[in-house]
């Protein structure tokens, strides 16, 4: 078990796991700073998520080490999808890191999964606390996540662009956005971007449905933008005659469904469709002044948390304040695009 000690002699180890985000940098910064100038505490840093804990692959951070990386995209730390508990001997192996490095404990940064992971090795007596990072925002208990304002942003612009394009050529302009369980970057940027039609997997679609509103709004305007999440799927009854979308476990692989659906189109408008995959456009770049400020507040609320030996808890937004949140509340848990936000977006 980790030592018991006062603030001016914790130890705090970090890391990032899962997919990398626009503003990881700005809470690990925020994390180091807060940590070494409030609480006196040390800050070390684990490279590649759990799978650094796991292999001990540890660097000490100080407030040099951070300075300048709010405005990064990316983390400095490197990131991995490890989960201790699916490696053989991954939860012991942590319990080893954390008495050779005598850490007091760890903050985890990462969504849904390694939240999950996160929680896990708390129950098995490692002092844990989360912080929500996730351009999907899908993690439960949380009105938002770290890196989804700055991919809404970047999916957003990418279909003000395609706007040009999609009316010089009178084309249908289907985008592809991220989003394999929830749509949130689809609906919300379809919504921002004034796309004419919006898929997302909480809302199956029906391509003959699609196909009348696109042809029904071409008798005035030639020409519409289509955003679909990767994860979108056909309606059960549904005329639909493509071929399958997802991979061996299940997950859906990335621009299959864009392709389908602007064939589909194409085949019942009759109107030349074009596709574009954002892809991992979405997750890199410098983070929006909405995500720094976002995941500077969670890594002040995480390592004031873990000063406290608030343990086994997550940062939240709520509303206009962050609050720690069991880690109970979101584990297992998705967070879907509510109903009334798909009404609007199927509405405009």
């Amino acid at each position: 078990m980790p030592k018991q000690t006062g603030l001016e002699n914790m130890r705090v180890g970090i890391l990032t796991g899962g997919g990398d985000c626009p503003g990881l940098n700005a809470a690990i910064r925020a994390v180091v700073k807060r940590g070494t100038a409030e609480h006196g505490m040390s800050v070390v840093g684990f490279r590649n998520g759990w799978e650094g804990v796991i292999n001990g692959d540890a660097v000490p951070l100080t407030r040099d080490d951070v300075s300048g990386i709010l405005v990064h995209g990316g983390t400095m730390l490197g990131t991995a999808r490890c989960h201790p508990h699916k490696v053989k001997g991954g939860i012991e192996a942590v319990h080893q890191t954390v008495e050779d490095e005598k850490l007091d404990a760890l903050i985890c940064i990462g969504g849904d999964g390694t939240l999950k992971a996160a929680s896990k090795v708390h129950d098995s007596g490692v002092p844990v606390v989360g912080i929500p990072k996730t351009i999907d925002n899908d993690v439960v208990g949380t009105d938002a996540s770290i890196g989804f304002d700055t991919a809404v942003s970047i999916a957003t612009e990418a279909i003000d662009r395609l706007h040009s394009t999609a009316e010089s050529h009178n084309r249908v302009m289907v985008v592809e956005l991220m989003g394999r369980h929830c749509g949130w970057i689809a609906v919300t940027a379809g919504i921002a971007g004034g796309a004419d039609i919006i898929l997302a997997p909480e809302s199956p679609f029906d391509i003959e449905t699609i196909g009348k509103k696109i042809r029904h709004r071409h008798r005035y305007k030639d020409f519409s933008i289509v955003a679909v999440a990767e994860g979108a799927v056909p309606a059960e009854g549904s005329e639909w005659n493509a071929s399958d979308t997802l991979d061996e476990k299940g997950n859906p692989i990335a621009g299959q469904v864009g392709a389908q659906v602007t064939r589909a189109i194409e085949r019942v408008t009759g109107f030349p469709s074009r596709l574009t995959v954002l892809g991992y456009v979405q997750r890199g770049g410098v983070p929006t002044a909405a995500d720094r400020l976002l995941a500077t507040r969670f890594g002040v609320a995480a390592i004031d948390a873990v000063a406290t030996r608030n343990f086994g808890t997550f940062t939240a937004l709520r509303g206009e304040s962050i609050e720690m949140t069991e880690f109970s509340a979101m584990s297992g848990k998705t967070k879907y695009v509510p109903e009334e936000l798909l009404r609007t977006a199927w509405s405009l």
